[in-house]
């Protein structure tokens, strides 16, 4: 006999399946053969389905078996009653409904008719995935109600169902990435609901405190002698300085002290032909350059200013300068929306002379400075769905969205670069979609997991987009607090998602991607670089045609209503500059030095 499928809910039916449903059922209900011919005995009490306490002898795999199968979904047991050889139409009187029907939670029966298109070879190979998750689908829809409970009777605590409870609309196709959503909400449920690691020391929103020691202790550890595993990562070196020192910075730590230390080890990773590499003999590259530069911007000092050659670095970024108006990473690299950023970086807080050098390859096409068309380039950067790619016509990603937003903040005010080069409310929708439930955190691709990381790549693209979108605010403003409603994102699930899963509470501290993941130094500053933005808002206040950020001090910061917040005062960071992600006084100190410097 064919086999038709149809579809109920997140599970495969057969033809001559019924379905029912117990509205109220609780407890379990394994699968196991039933002789058809049998009238089956009693296996329910009370009001509820409750578990089973007959099991039917019969031959497993006869043509005249009933397989009863269990499901769990949403606190709903469902009963798939396949019986082989017979038409819907003889189900009607079969002997195992009427006691069924005899409940007083009601069973509703459904027969399926209707046909699914046929099964492509990828979805078969999918089935031995699929019919491993049954189990996994199972925990996940009890620990969605599970925690919904166990939260509500919590004395003292209060946790938005939003946060407990799995999604209420959920699409019945299981792919890979549907199934491994599912693994992320199933570990990050316990967290959320106040009933993960070190849940006794919440506050009354169910958030636990930030474990500032900790982490600033990880992140010292971080810059001592590391495993040998860490050899791989040698080339990014001058990440894992800026990262630490970024990090200890938001959460209030004297990054001083490492000055010296910072100097001597970057002084042979800059080349004679300008920029840093990420270790002595290396190639020079934008992404290290950007992160040395911006460590010894943490440390500060004119000592640390003065390691930079700046007429070296002018003459590199000039052959990185690219005919189309982007910069490559590299001479000879990739070219993409990050050599974007890094450079206007760079330019904005060196002092970076714009005009481009006369063996400049972007002069072949009539280009005169380094900026010039480089807002145009980026726009060529932005996809159909409206985030940003690294490069024209690839996928949206949510670091690139900020690169995108940052380089622009650069060139001119944002409220005037932004929207003449980005199409915004695209933008907007993108970056919102972004933002998931009941997780709370970003994710930085469509159809990816919560990460975070993208606390500050999706996060801190939030303050620009306000800035584009309303323009700059008097100075007098600079001290008004944030009201929670004026956010285009919710901040407070952003902060649960960090306080609750974004924090290694063991004595290990850090701060990680997921529950599931171990801490390191990259996610710790940028989940704390999220938890400031977050914390904080950041306001556009100066006006002038061509200031942006390059005359320093044009943005304003205030936290939030105190009465609004679920993290207590004493968690709050330190606020971090929205295009520099760093201290705004140690980019206006930096920006000042060189602005001082007449030539190299």
């Amino acid at each position: 006999m064919k086999t038709r499928v149809a579809q109920v809910g997140p599970h495969r039916v057969q033809k001559n399946h019924c379905v029912v449903i117990f509205e109220e059922a609780h407890g379990e209900i394994e699968s196991f053969p039933v002789d058809a011919a049998r009238s089956v005995p009693r296996m329910w009490h009370g009001a509820a389905l409750a578990a089973m306490h007959t099991r039917m002898a019969a031959k497993a795999g006869a043509a005249d078996n009933t397989i009863l199968m269990r499901s769990h979904v949403n606190r709903m047991f469902t009963l798939h009653l396949h019986v082989h050889g017979h038409e819907l139409r003889t189900l009607s009187p079969f002997p195992l409904l009427r006691p069924l029907c005899e409940l007083k939670c009601g069973p509703r029966v459904v027969f399926l008719h209707h046909q699914q298109p046929p099964r492509t070879s990828r979805q078969l190979d999918s089935r031995s995935a699929n019919a491993k998750s049954s189990n996994r689908s199972q925990r996940m829809a009890a620990a969605a109600a599970e925690p919904a409970m166990g939260a509500a009777h919590q004395e003292g605590v209060s946790i938005p169902p939003l946060f407990t409870t799995n999604p209420p609309i959920r699409d019945a196709l299981q792919t890979e990435s549907s199934l491994l959503q599912d693994e992320t909400i199933e570990e990050c449920l316990p967290f959320l609901a106040a009933q993960g690691e070190g849940h006794e020391k919440h506050n009354a929103h169910g958030v636990p405190h930030l474990y500032r020691d900790r982490h600033v202790k990880f992140l010292h550890k971080q810059l001592g002698l590391l495993p040998a595993m860490f050899k791989a990562a040698d080339p990014s070196r001058p990440w894992i300085f800026y990262w630490c020192l970024a990090g200890m910075s938001l959460l209030g730590e004297d990054v001083a002290p490492y000055r010296a230390r910072l100097m001597e080890t970057v002084r042979p990773m800059q080349n004679e032909t300008g920029g840093f590499a990420g270790g002595f003999g290396q190639t020079s590259h934008l992404a290290t350059t950007y992160a040395t530069v911006l460590a010894l911007a943490l440390v500060g000092g004119d000592d640390a200013y003065d390691v930079i050659d700046r007429r070296g670095m002018w003459k590199w970024l000039c052959s990185l300068k690219q005919p189309d108006g982007g910069f490559q990473m590299a001479v000879g690299g990739e070219e993409d929306v990050r050599g974007a950023y890094c450079a206007a970086v760079l330019i904005s807080l060196l002092n970076i002379p714009l005009e481009l050098s006369p063996d400049s390859p972007a002069r072949a096409s009539g280009h005169t400075d380094l900026f010039s068309g480089l807002g145009e380039w980026v726009r060529r950067c932005q996809t159909y769905e409206g985030g940003v790619s690294a490069k024209p016509g690839v996928e949206a990603h949510g670091a690139y969205a900020f690169c995108a937003l940052g380089c622009l903040s650069i060139l001119d005010s944002p409220h005037r670069s932004i929207p003449k080069y980005l199409d915004v409310p695209r933008l907007l929708s993108w970056l919102s979609a972004r933002q998931y439930a009941p997780e709370g955190g970003f994710s930085g691709r469509t159809n990816k997991l919560v990460d975070g990381c993208y606390s500050h790549w999706v996060g801190g693209c939030w303050p620009l987009i306000e800035a584009a979108l309303y323009g700059p605010a008097a100075p007098a403003a600079d001290c008004t607090p944030m009201q929670a409603d004026d956010s285009l994102f919710s901040r407070n699930a952003l902060i649960r998602y960090i306080l609750c899963c974004g924090q290694d509470l063991s004595k290990r501290g850090g701060l990680r991607d997921k529950p599931s993941k171990y801490s390191d130094a990259y996610h710790t500053c940028y989940v704390l670089s999220g938890l400031s933005s977050a914390q904080h808002k950041w306001t556009f206040v100066s006006a002038r045609a061509g200031a942006a950020v390059l005359d320093g001090d044009v943005w304003s910061v205030s936290p939030h209503v105190k009465g609004e917040q679920i993290f207590d005062e004493e968690d709050r960071v330190c606020t971090t500059h929205p295009v520099f992600v760093i201290p705004q006084h140690k980019a206006e100190s930096c920006q000042k030095y060189f602005a001082s410097k007449q030539g190299f």
